[in-house]
């Protein structure tokens, strides 16, 4: 089993198999015990540091001492409460739930079988398929590739300006103005042409005879699934972030605060 709080930062392969949340018997438990003995130990840190060995094994000891006490005389309380709120979870679940399998015409062992289908569904999934991230690839070059035509496009319209804005003066001038609208040109020619190279690639690649149009509805369905795609990958790192700001507010000892402190250095 792995942990609640660290179970969210596995990937959904993982947590439908080993998160507390799908292994039977578990209830309440979110097996990470020993992070809250952890979280209250930590303090020890900057108290011990610069002690002495002897101080030092006396102040863990005596913590531990105290800590084993304090749970010890509040167990009935604990187990009281927990218990509470466990009959009053049964309780208001099991008619949510109730309410779910009317509307929804469900069963019990549906339930099950979502679970199972959504287990093998990972297995088969262990990364998008091949032609589809070509797909997805090729949308974005044609995306790009419309951006180089309209690159091209500009350059030249500036450079027939450019002949047609030229004031009279000094030959230099001239030839320099030529020979920047030459570049622009030059440049923004060279960028569509490797970007048609790497079109032409991708639709040898995928068997593509005829090029796909913006807009049309090849485009549009792998538009959408790259959409989703990046759309997951943010989820993703959205999520690591979030335990690795929650894990750097542990170090703090500041849990719970949505903050971190900040201190002036002079």
């Amino acid at each position: 089993m792995v942990g609640a709080f660290h179970g969210h930062a596995h990937n959904r392969r993982c947590q439908i198999d080993w998160h507390p949340m799908y292994i039977e018997g578990t209830g309440h438990t979110e097996g990470e015990g020993c992070e809250h003995i952890f979280s209250s130990s930590n303090e020890l840190a900057r108290s011990t540091r610069h002690a002495t060995t002897f101080h030092r094994h006396q102040s863990i000891e005596q913590h531990f001492a105290f800590w084993d006490e304090d749970k010890y005389a509040a167990l009935s309380v604990f187990i009281q409460n927990h218990y509470r709120e466990a009959q009053e979870d049964i309780r208001t679940l099991t008619a949510e739930l109730s309410v779910i399998r009317e509307t929804l015409n469900l069963a019990d062992t549906d339930f099950i079988r979502f679970h199972a289908q959504e287990h093998e569904y990972l297995d088969a999934l262990k990364q998008t398929p091949v032609k589809d991230l070509l797909s997805i690839r090729y949308i974005n070059v044609l995306d790009e590739l419309a951006e180089r035509q309209s690159e091209w496009n500009q350059a030249r319209e500036a450079a027939n300006r450019s002949l047609v804005e030229i004031h009279v003066g000094s030959l230099s001038d001239m030839h320099l103005a030529l020979n920047q609208a030459r570049v622009r040109v030059d440049t923004a020619y060279s960028k569509l042409q490797n970007t048609e190279q790497l079109a032409g690639h991708l639709e040898v690649q995928l068997g593509i005879d005829k090029r796909w149009e913006i807009g049309s509805e090849c485009y549009s369905r792998f538009r959408e699934e790259a959409l989703l795609l990046k759309y997951r990958s943010t989820l993703d790192e959205l999520e690591r972030l979030v335990v690795m700001r929650l894990f750097e507010l542990s170090k703090l000892s500041l849990s719970g605060t949505g903050k971190y402190a900040v201190f002036d250095v002079f």
